[in-house]
């Protein structure tokens, strides 16, 4: 563009000449005519706005600046992205999906594309004495502990939170239809629990987030008589508090008021008339004890289903605090779901994507250890989500503490999502992300539906023939002498070498190695998330 001011307006200039020039050759030339007077026009628009100074410097040609800029994300993944870029899921990952969705073999030929001897590099070993396959229908989590009585048996395998109002209304259907038809549940979301959630009786597992919606009064704190209505459902399985979220932890939201329907409104249990406000924290709890004071009223008003919370970790002190004050009030959350700041949403500032949350698996890990330090881990289940689409993604979650994955962008790319990471526009191209009556309607129920239950089968099976490599019948017997990561380009350490694992009661004993989780347990105080001071 550093071009003489004569080259800048030659081509602006050109398009005036010939629309005056052909003027007299109207009858004859009027489709060169009438493109060179519509390019004219813009010219000058261009010169007029005071916005853009490309489009001032370069009128008509700086158009195209802004024109290939907004289908630079398109031309980079159809065009330029290599098969291994993780943006943030990478072709192949992407691939897999979509081929074991569609039913279709998605075996490679000819070697690996990973480079195994970059650090970093990652796999499962196998053993000389391979096991039989199992049924992956065999897989499956008793989740519920002793003060529960309607446990869950949940598949290792399910649908991560996603609310109707991020989803499209089809999305819903589909996932929830797949969900039904592959015995697997469908986390709502914090947006509570829609008509298109029950219209194919699939497994749910209801998320309470700080908005309360679904079962919230008018000044938006918690209605127990509602939530008790909508609990005790039998479509209802679990039900879950979400304490942060993975890609936006510690972060409120605010649903204006003009993009509210009167499915969302109602869905929600909110006024039309003015934004839907989602605190940053709950009004029902500020301390651990209050914590789960309410997670055991929960269970009390559903009916004694499982209740449990998610949190991607922050803090370290803040979860020993809860588990403090687990010991001292012998209260017990059935489950807990770790999720990693890995973790998609809709929509989040930059630096919460980026710089707020702990990643996943250092976050299981801690959560796993500290209820193995306590002796609480046989009461309590784990799951994990953040990041999870393939069968190798589930087993190193499952080896290092995990009892089942989640998966949300997984499930997604199974109904037809491309990554065009246009969610929080209102204008995804294929239907999924979107309250765009049109642009839903091309997202076919049944047809998604189907895939959404072919992805999870193919990924099981996937998983079984993993496990039987490893010489495992159940992935319960996954643990982390089975991973092994390359930390230079002359080792490899298996997870069990890489990470501290407590003992059980180690934290009871004040047997532990190191300064980090005795200081940690110093810190936590069941009565505050405040650390204590020495």
């Amino acid at each position: 563009m550093n071009l003489s001011l004569t080259n800048r307006y030659a081509f602006f200039a050109g398009c005036v000449l010939i629309t005056l020039a052909s003027l007299p050759w109207l009858g004859s030339l009027w489709p060169l005519t009438l493109s060179t007077a519509l390019l004219s026009l813009i010219g000058i628009n261009d010169l007029l706005q005071t916005r853009q100074a490309v489009r001032r410097n370069y009128p008509i040609l700086g158009n195209l600046r802004y024109l290939i800029e907004t289908i630079r994300p398109e031309i980079r993944q159809y065009l330029l992205e290599n098969d291994s870029d993780p943006l943030p899921f990478s072709r192949a990952q992407r691939s897999l999906v979509y081929a074991r969705a569609k039913n279709q073999v998605a075996d490679k030929a000819f070697g690996t594309l990973s480079d195994v001897y970059g650090t970093g590099f990652e796999f499962i070993s196998h053993s000389i004495r391979t096991a039989s396959h199992s049924d992956p229908r065999t897989f499956r989590v008793t989740i519920g502990g002793p003060q529960c009585s309607q446990p869950y048996s949940a598949s290792i395998f399910n649908i991560s939170a996603m609310s109707f109002g991020s989803l499209s209304a089809n999305a819903i259907r589909a996932l929830n239809r797949g969900a039904r038809m592959g015995g697997f549940a469908h986390d709502t979301g914090e947006g509570s629990i829609s008509p298109y959630h029950r219209e194919h009786g699939g497994d749910l597992i209801w998320e309470l987030g700080s908005g309360y919606f679904g079962c919230r009064d008018e000044q938006g704190n918690f209605d127990p008589e509602r939530f008790a209505e909508q609990a005790r459902q039998p479509q209802v399985r679990m039900i879950e508090i979400k304490l942060s979220q993975g890609a936006k932890p510690g972060h409120g939201g605010i649903l204006p008021k003009h993009k509210i329907s009167a499915e969302i409104a109602a869905t929600r249990g909110v006024p039309m008339d003015r934004d839907c406000v989602s605190p940053a924290s709950h009004s029902s709890f500020s301390t651990p004890l209050e914590l789960l004071a309410f997670i055991a009223r929960l269970r009390e008003l559903s009916g004694g289903k499982p209740v449990g919370f998610k949190l991607c970790l922050g803090h370290p002190w803040e979860f020993m605090a809860i588990a403090k004050a687990m010991l001292q009030s012998g209260i017990l959350p059935d489950f807990i779901v770790i999720d990693g700041k890995e973790g998609g949403t809709g929509a989040a500032p930059l630096e919460f994507t980026n710089h707020i949350g702990v990643p996943l698996r250092e976050g299981l890990l801690f959560v796993h250890n500290t209820l193995v330090g306590l002796n609480l881990r046989e009461y309590i289940k784990l799951g994990a989500s953040g990041k999870i689409v393939s069968a190798f993604d589930i087993a190193s979650v499952l080896a290092i503490g995990a009892d089942w994955a989640n998966s949300a962008r997984g499930f997604m790319f199974a109904i037809g999502c491309i990554q065009s990471q246009s969610c929080h526009t209102n204008k995804c191209p294929t239907g999924v992300a979107t309250q765009d009556p049109l642009r839903q309607r091309a997202l076919v129920v049944p047809d998604k539906a189907e895939r959404v239950y072919n992805y999870h089968r193919n990924t099981l099976q996937a998983l079984s023939e993993m496990l039987a490599a490893a010489g495992l019948e159940h992935p319960s017997q996954l643990e982390a002498k089975h991973l092994v990561r390359r930390v230079s380009a002359t080792q490899i350490s298996l997870f069990s070498q890489l990470h501290i694992f407590l003992e059980p009661g180690a934290l009871l004993r004040e047997q532990l190695e190191g300064d980090f989780y005795p200081k940690m347990w110093e810190m936590a105080q069941a009565e505050s998330f405040e650390p204590r001071t020495p």
